[in-house]
């Protein structure tokens, strides 16, 4: 009789079992500027004001692809007509085609705005970073002086600068009036722009990364542009995109007043003015249109600009 201890059994194979690791890699945390233009594209707001930017800025750079004709070019057989085959805007009082001169006046007209948003954006934007950076009597020191030329009127400001320095140029068509425009609508923009730059650096200075990066020995330069600014510059670009619009509405202003760009500059503001006789003797059209591409283009700034200010603002979503 075998002993059942001493009965050995066979071993059992067991096949390996393949199991497939399923590697799964997070998702990359998105920053505040990615959710945000995650956010615009769902907007149809945004969608729509970007659209119309678009066509703008293609009609001030290539206004020979919408035109065959030149801004000089006009017959005065045709004073005054109204719309007709070829010349779908009519004619001004000194028979020049409306709808030309509207096509190439958006090119000053978006050339002023840009670059005093630009100027105001360095200049104001700066201050705001000394400002609010340094801190003490150099930003009791700022603020008072921003605070005295936010005191001033704004297109008060603007037609006593224009009126004195403008006024002396004995060319009107030269780049220096353009400059001279920009110049006024730096000199009285960049104190609001200094003010939003100081309170977003003061905001965040006080965070925990720059604290650190000064900890560790990094200099101010240093602290400023690799640490401060990227974190702050988001609400001052914000406030530039309605900006934009804001002025391609003041130098239209100071056009039509007589103290901006001035002819034979064509832009919206000078045809607004021009036209102003033709609506009083029944002739709207060469008033309408260019108005009406100014409208447009300063509601699509604006916009566009409360569009993005709501994506960057978590509140708000």
């Amino acid at each position: 009789m075998s002993d059942p201890l001493s009965t050995q059994t066979a071993p059992i194979a067991v096949e390996p079992v393949e199991t497939s690791a399923v590697t799964t890699t997070p998702e990359k945390p998105r920053g505040l500027a990615a959710d945000a233009w995650r956010d615009l594209r769902k907007r149809p707001v945004f969608l729509i004001s970007l659209a119309f930017i678009v066509v703008f800025v293609v009609l001030a750079a290539f206004p020979g692809l919408f035109t065959k004709y030149s801004p000089g070019w006009n017959d005065l057989a045709q004073s005054r007509q109204g719309p007709k085959s070829g010349h779908p805007f009519g004619f001004d009082v000194q028979g020049y085609d409306v709808y030309t001169r509207t096509i190439y006046g958006a090119r000053a007209s978006i050339i002023v705005g840009t670059f005093a948003v630009l100027g105001n954006l360095i200049f104001g934007g700066l201050i705001g970073i000394m400002a609010g950076y340094v801190g003490g009597w150099a930003d009791g020191l700022l603020s008072r002086v921003g605070d005295i030329f936010l005191g001033l009127p704004f297109v008060l400001g603007a037609i006593v600068l224009l009126s004195t320095f403008a006024g002396a140029t004995s060319d009107p068509s030269s780049i220096k009036i353009i400059s001279l425009v920009v110049l006024a609508l730096v000199a009285l923009g960049w104190p609001s722009f200094a003010r939003i730059m100081r309170s977003s650096v003061i905001a965040a200075k006080s965070q925990d990364y720059v604290i650190a990066a000064r900890a560790l020995g990094a200099g101010p330069l240093r602290i400023i542009f690799r640490h401060v600014l990227p974190n702050a510059v988001g609400p001052l670009l914000v406030v530039s995109t309605i900006s934009l619009g804001v002025y391609i509405g003041a130098e239209a202003t100071l056009s039509f007043l007589g103290v901006g760009l001035r002819p034979p500059v064509v832009s919206w503001g000078v045809m607004i003015s021009e036209s102003r006789s033709m609506l009083r003797s029944g002739d709207p059209h060469a008033l309408l249109f260019p108005a009406g591409f100014l409208a447009m283009a300063v509601l699509s700034f604006v916009m566009l600009g409360d569009a993005v200010r709501d994506a960057f603002d978590p509140k708000l979503r």
